[in-house]
């Protein structure tokens, strides 16, 4: 098995904390985005991943720190790395066929911007399984059109006439994703675009047409991290899941605590100094931090940090961040949001 994580994206809607960092590299309870998302589909396949391949942008922002961390993901999984350039943002389809060279038998195909929670076994008998979660909108999402045996024979994108409640999250499994690649070719040598780019979706639509089974694979939980907003709602989701499963050590044992109060699910990173506050629930704090007569909930805040006389909630904070509640003379760069 192989997964494809196309993730060559600047993450615009995350500013100012995509600047300086890819949006996938972003820690979510104490991980990266995609080394959280990679993980999570290798789980759930329950099978050895031989190759991850990863589609990047400009080398200039996707450095050789992104590929040394992708690298260590992949070989902490027990596969072989492979990276690959997108050189310009032609969609989703572009960024498929950017990582031509490994797409051949079963793949996964995962965007990196979303989590899932999710336990099933893939169909036997389908040619490539969806990744759906029902959702209260579908006006809103793309979905899956259902025949009367559950065969998706249909994507709708933001339907104004009910289709289905089934959203598509941009997880795919195809059995022999060689075919995906035929059909995308023929998308890219005929410039069929849609929405001003080339889509995987145009790719999917014609293996449908020649008769290809897809089925869904549903998922008990589908997190984004599109923005600030969602980013710490879906923080703050992950933290509990860790905390109820108990896999993960959350709090380092390397935490100072000084007439502190940790109130629980949080993650706490290597070195961190609390001195005077309570901290929780549903935290993330990176490594090498130190927090003084501070309050902090709902909130991720990276490494490096010192934070003094703060009433944090619902707070997202860089790496290498000095900030006093109780200073006037400020640095904000561009981005920055206080509220």
């Amino acid at each position: 098995m192989k997964i494809i994580v196309p993730m060559a994206g600047r993450g615009s809607r995350l500013r100012p904390h995509t600047l300086t960092i890819p949006k996938p590299l972003i820690p979510v309870a104490g991980q990266p985005i995609v080394h959280r998302l990679v993980k999570d589909i290798a789980k759930v396949l329950k099978q050895p991943i031989e190759e991850i391949a990863f589609v990047l942008g400009d080398p200039a922002f996707f450095g050789d720190d992104v590929i040394e961390s992708l690298t260590h993901l992949a070989k902490s999984l027990g596969a072989k790395a492979s990276i690959y350039r997108q050189d310009q943002p032609w969609g989703t389809g572009h960024a498929i066929m950017s990582a031509k060279a490994s797409l051949s038998g079963p793949v996964v195909i995962a965007y990196a911007d979303t989590l899932i929670r999710a336990e099933f076994d893939l169909d036997p008998n389908a040619d490539a399984v969806i990744w759906t979660k029902e959702v209260g909108n579908p006006e809103a999402y793309g979905v899956v059109k259902l025949n009367a045996n559950n065969d998706i024979i249909e994507l709708v994108e933001k339907p104004k006439v009910f289709v289905s409640n089934q959203a598509v999250i941009g997880i795919y499994y195809f059995k022999d994703v060689a075919i995906l690649k035929q059909k995308l070719q023929e998308v890219l040598d005929e410039n069929v675009i849609n929405g001003g780019e080339y889509q995987i979706n145009d790719g999917i639509k014609r293996m449908i047409a020649e008769g290809k089974v897809f089925k869904t694979g549903k998922v008990n939980e589908w997190m984004d991290c599109g923005n600030k907003g969602i980013t710490i709602e879906t923080n703050s989701k992950m933290l509990e899941f860790l905390h109820n499963e108990g896999d993960e050590q959350m709090i380092s044992s390397t935490v100072t605590l000084d007439n502190s109060k940790i109130i629980e699910p949080c993650f706490i990173g290597e070195d961190v100094m609390l001195k005077n506050v309570t901290i929780g629930p549903n935290v993330s704090i990176g490594s090498h931090c130190i927090i003084e007569n501070s309050t902090v909930k709902n909130s991720l805040i990276q490494s490096y940090n010192t934070i003094k006389n703060a009433n944090l909630d619902e707070a997202m904070i860089g790496n290498h961040v000095e900030f006093d509640g109780n200073f006037t003379k400020i640095s904000i760069g561009d981005y920055s949001v206080l509220e």
